[in-house]
């Protein structure tokens, strides 16, 4: 128990506890019909995300690797098929993730885009050869080949009311055509916008439909007459609308009056609800954490690129530029749930909140997400462009606009809110610390090649409304070239500082107003990504491009001991295991764990595919969070304990089955001290059985009986043990008697179902072809040897009396 307890000091091994792994990069969203699930693309795969759970629960995947161009769910929920670029169109039974049919799609292309009827009979796929394919997916056939569409076909929809037998349709040419399915024929083209047609909804009585587009109208049209009623302008590209149900209160959102409300998304990132009649604007969503900049303007990145009705739970499900999924609730449109399909390049990772409840992701968009590791939810905080670490209940982040955020978590509520704001720098802040002992001050570094330390409100934590300005304290001109990293010392006095000029360089912060320089580092031979203080020893850790991690003294500012083992740059250095142990993140998508004493890496961990930027542990010791540029963020948990356990567990059981095998052998039960042998896996011992079952005056008798009773597996078990024994001379005896055995007794057919039995029987013919050898040697020199006895004994018979002396 000592010697476990000296284990637990280190870490050993962690394992994946969990993971954040992108599941939509664009393309189409899909809710079905029961509104439990969302279908979305990603890749070669189309997603099955729970709402309820924020799980992946299904994933649906085409043999060829092929990106799926488009996909559609029936509305009973029961098909969903897909079309990939290599022209074929599959139905699956996603639950259980089995391709049920597939078939070639006809178009000349890749299909655009697919839609169902409302009786889950008819499949329609658009293709970018301008043609639109009606399918019949029960009796399996195509009903209809419409042409006269021009360009790519981006858009198909039936009318709710299947017994109109109506499509419709839009392409490059921004018209909306309408279908009559019964003469195969194009009855009319609906001239409104002139961009692309992005949107369709029906009123229940399918005699009114409105149409989005991207020339920032909305238009309402009569199905009757097939003309336009209204003509809105939204003054913005839209890219969804959706009617409001008429027979509901939505007075939260400006809904006054009983005629023809809509909701629209688009490219300035909110919900707008129009009132159809006098084209005004009743309602327009204002998001709680919308960014900070007071000017509205449209950003690529905030706009919203469909927009989704959930009838039956009254909701609304929006999809933003940067892949985001957005639920709100209806009536009073308040943000329900919130799902990161991608999160592009992480850049850093935080355990953040009471308990490290939650992990806080930094990436190269402007939008800062805070996960809930217990229910994998999601809130998206907007108004940051870098990395963020977090101190407790506070998180930090820096800007390439050259500003300084400070976010606060609440402990009861989870939510995070932005509480101060610092703008002084030149440039984009490369990092940023707080203070240790407590939430004084913070530190960031800066590409001007400054550092900066800011003064923290006191009364931080009490500030509801407004934004707290932080007021600088000093400005210190610290590098040559962009500072990468800071780190304030554990009981706040000293600051290092690691930039791409190779150096790094330690700072007093004991005086008013300033910041002295006490030292620098350097031996790296390229940029320094990382600092980090020891927290026990007076010692800095830092990595570098270069390869290496090194730990310097702050006593004399040498090196003290070199860590080497990452292929590319060690972009990250923590300590661990109260400061004996070092865990480095690298550009080669590795983390390694160091044990500082002996300088040994005594673990790898390979989880990501691309540069391992973000690196975190919690309070307790027991986590370690990684982000990286593959957009995968992996939660650890350490298992050093339960490695061990299991190994002791394992040399215990390992010692109970020896001692039985002594006993066995001892008691010459051979046939079951053969079985447990062979359940060791320890083909030494089972040697040691199989000599002694050989040694008596019916060994091989013995043996035959004892071999001819073991089970199918342990037959094959012992035919692998054979290849190994046939290899050594020593052994090959008791190898060739197993094998006698085996071969005279059983079939062929029957030997050959073993696992690698062709394998194993090529590989003891040439040892056993060089023992006959021997062998045979060694028989012409006995009977050599036993020829010159013979003769010796012969000439020697009548020289009894030979006298020496006569010579």
């Amino acid at each position: 128990s000592r010697l476990s307890h000296m284990f637990l000091l280190y870490h050993y091994s962690y394992a994946v506890s969990s993971k954040i792994e992108p599941f939509y990069k664009g393309g189409k969203v899909q809710v079905s019909g029961d509104e439990n699930h969302i279908f979305c693309t990603c890749g070669s795969r189309v997603n099955v995300l729970e709402i309820s759970t924020g799980k992946i629960v299904h994933s649906v995947e085409h043999d060829d690797q092929e990106d799926i161009t488009s996909f559609a769910l029936s509305c009973d929920d029961e098909m969903l098929v897909t079309a990939s670029r290599a022209l074929l169109l599959k139905q699956w039974d996603w639950r259980q993730a089995q391709c049920t049919r597939s078939w070639r799609a006809i178009h000349t292309v890749p299909v655009a885009s697919m839609t169902f009827d409302s009786t889950s009979t008819l499949l329609a796929t658009g293709g970018c050869d301008s043609t639109i394919k009606i399918w019949d997916v029960v009796k399996q056939y195509c009903t209809h080949n419409l042409k006269g569409s021009s360009g790519v076909v981006h858009l198909v929809q039936f009318h709710p009311d299947i017994s109109r037998l109506q499509l419709f349709s839009s392409s490059l040419d921004c018209g909306i055509r309408l279908w009559d399915l019964r003469s195969s024929q194009c009855v009319c083209v609906l001239q409104s916008h002139y961009s692309t047609v992005t949107s369709l909804c029906f009123s229940p009585d399918g005699g009114t439909m409105v149409s989005s587009g991207r020339d920032k109208i909305c238009t309402v049209w009569d199905l009757e007459t097939k003309k336009v009623k209204r003509t809105v302008p939204v003054y913005e590209a839209v890219e969804g609308v959706v009617l409001l149900p008429e027979n509901e209160d939505f007075s939260q959102i400006g809904v006054k009056s009983r005629d023809l409300h809509f909701i629209t998304a688009g490219s300035k990132g909110v919900l707008r609800v129009w009132e159809a009649s006098t084209a005004r604007c009743v309602y327009t969503q204002t998001l709680p954490s919308t960014p900070v900049s007071g000017e509205e303007k449209d950003d690529d990145s905030l706009s919203l690129t469909c927009l989704l009705h959930l009838p039956s739970s009254s909701r609304l499900a929006t999809v933003t530029a940067e892949h985001n999924i957005l639920l709100y609730q209806l009536p009073a449109l308040s943000t329900q749930q919130q799902f990161v399909g991608y999160s592009d390049e992480v850049l850093d990772v935080k355990f953040l909140g009471k308990g490290d409840s939650h992990i806080v992701v930094a990436t190269n968009s402007c939008q800062l997400k805070v996960f809930e590791l217990l229910t994998n939810s999601c809130q998206i905080l907007y108004g940051h462009t870098g990395k963020s670490p977090p101190e407790g209940s506070m998180c930090l982040c820096k800007n390439t606009d050259g500003s300084v955020r400070i976010w606060k978590i609440d402990s009861d509520s989870g939510k995070v809110r932005c509480v101060a704001l610092g703008s002084t720098h030149a440039n984009a802040v490369g990092s940023i610390t707080c203070s240790r002992m407590k939430a004084s001050f913070v530190v960031s570094g800066s590409q001007d090649c400054t550092v900066k330390v800011w003064d923290l409100p006191p009364d931080l934590s009490k500030t509801e409304a407004d934004m707290c300005q932080l007021t600088v304290r000093a400005t210190e001109k610290a590098h040559d070239k962009d500072i990468n990293s800071v780190a304030v010392s554990p009981n706040d006095k000293l600051l290092a500082s690691g930039s791409q000029d190779r150096t790094a360089k330690l700072w007093s912060l004991a005086g008013e107003g300033s910041i002295g320089l006490l030292g620098v580092f350097r031996g790296h031979r390229r940029g320094i990504w990382a600092v980090c203080f020891s927290p026990i020893d007076q010692v800095l850790a830092t990595s570098s491009a270069d390869g290496t991690t090194k730990l310097w003294s702050l006593q004399d500012f040498s090196c003290l001991k070199t860590f080497e083992g990452h292929d590319a740059s060690v972009l990250k250095v923590i300590f661990v295991s109260r400061g004996t142990q070092l865990l480095t993140s690298g550009s080669d998508g590795l983390v390694k764990l160091w044990t500082i004493k002996t300088n040994e890496c005594v673990k790898t961990l390979d989880a990501h595919q691309d540069k391992v930027w973000g690196l975190h542990t919690n309070r307790k010791d027991d986590k370690m969070v990684t982000g990286s540029a593959d957009s995968t963020i992996t939660v650890w948990m350490d298992v050093t304990e339960v490695e061990l356990a299991e190994e002791q567990a394992k040399q215990e059981d390992q010692i109970l089955k020896q001692q039985e095998l002594s006993n066995l052998l001892h008691e010459k039960r051979y046939l079951k001290a053969l079985g447990l042998a062979i359940s060791l896996d320890q083909p030494q011992t089972v040697l040691t059985v199989i000599k002694a079952i050989c040694q008596g005056e019916e060994g091989r008798e013995l043996l035959q009986k004892t071999l001819l009773k073991l089970r199918l597996d342990q037959k094959e078990s012992l035919l692998r043990y054979c290849v190994v024994w046939n290899t050594n001379a020593r052994n090959c005896l008791d190898a060739q008697a197993v094998l006698q055995v085996l071969l005279k007794h059983l079939p062929p057919e029957e030997l050959l179902q073993y696992q690698g039995a062709r394998t194993h029987l090529e590989g003891l013919i040439p040892y056993t072809e060089r023992h006959m050898q021997r062998i045979g040697h060694l028989l012409q020199a006995s009977m050599f040897l036993n020829y010159m006895w013979q003769t010796m004994r012969v000439a020697g018979a009548p020289c009894e009396r030979w006298n020496p002396g006569r010579q």
